[in-house]
């Protein structure tokens, strides 16, 4: 579980209707979730928990570019911060990706999302999975990377889906596997 530090807790709190309320929400207590608008300083991707997990876990592993993320515990859902008006360039690359894309809800102008504290526990609702320590940069690789991400990650949780249907038991996956052939030596 990540920390948010004071000039990310700066970034969020732009987004809030009343700045310096927020802040102070936060300095009394730092597991409080805040309600921001979308749109003007951050858009958000948001899809479930599944999903946005194995997202997460293959942006990290393969080292692309992306931007703050949090999960809704409750909810069930992953939300993946992108630059404001980022929606032309993310559905452009998911397009590009495949026909038919994954669901997904995006956030933009005229959005909100709850975030976390700066510092929530383990056991809380709304948790960061990657915090924000600043205003991220504007990087035009964040749209693709996370569109990649969604269409692969998609697609391995439906395999692995398949494998489950095909194969319920280990009994199950060695009876399908060819009859070995004997061949005489002798």
């Amino acid at each position: 579980m990540q920390r948010v530090t004071r000039r990310g807790m700066e970034w969020l709190s732009a987004a809030a209707e009343e700045p310096a309320q927020c802040r102070q929400a936060w300095a009394d207590d730092p597991r409080m979730p805040c309600l921001l608008a979308t749109g003007r300083y951050f858009d958000v991707v948001s899809v479930e928990q599944r999903l946005g997990l194995e997202m997460f876990d293959r942006l990290t592993r393969s080292s692309l570019p992306f931007g703050p993320s949090l999960v809704d515990r409750k909810a069930q859902r992953v939300g993946f911060f992108l630059g404001s008006q980022s929606r032309d360039a993310f559905t452009h690359y998911l397009e590009r990706e495949t026909p038919s894309p994954p669901p997904y809800r995006y956030l933009g102008h005229g959005s909100a999302v709850v975030v976390p504290g700066p510092i929530p526990l383990s056991g809380d609702r709304y948790q960061w999975l990657r915090a924000p320590i600043r205003r991220p940069e504007a990087n035009p690789l964040r749209p693709v990377a996370l569109a990649t991400a969604l269409v692969a990650s998609a697609e391995l949780l439906a395999r692995i889906d398949r494998f489950g249907e095909q194969y319920p038991t280990p009994y199950a996956a060695v009876a399908a596997l060819p009859e070995e052939r004997t061949t005489d030596a002798g």
